[in-house]
């Protein structure tokens, strides 16, 4: 049985790096093919490989997805010093 897929403000919350299981609930497909996937080099992004577990890059998973995080105001300002 397939999880059901996260919405946007779900995958917007999601923290810097997720499990495989995560991800392939992101992109609606099943945690068996996810794994397969990964473990052939063909998962549609970047896969971290960290002892026996896997993780993906949130940034890349958004990416692929199309969705954009809004970016905070220290980072459309990078010289501000809040005071």
């Amino acid at each position: 049985m397939i999880a059901s897929a996260l919405n946007r403000d779900e995958l917007l919350q999601l923290p810097a790096v997720v499990d495989l299981a995560t991800a392939a609930r992101a992109l609606g497909v099943g945690r068996t093919k996810a794994y397969d996937l990964a473990k052939s080099g063909t998962f549609p992004c970047p896969v971290l490989r960290i002892g026996t577990s896997y993780r993906v890059r949130t940034a890349d998973l958004l990416k692929l997805i199309g969705i954009e995080r809004q970016k905070t105001d220290r980072e459309n300002h990078p010289d501000r010093t809040d005071r």
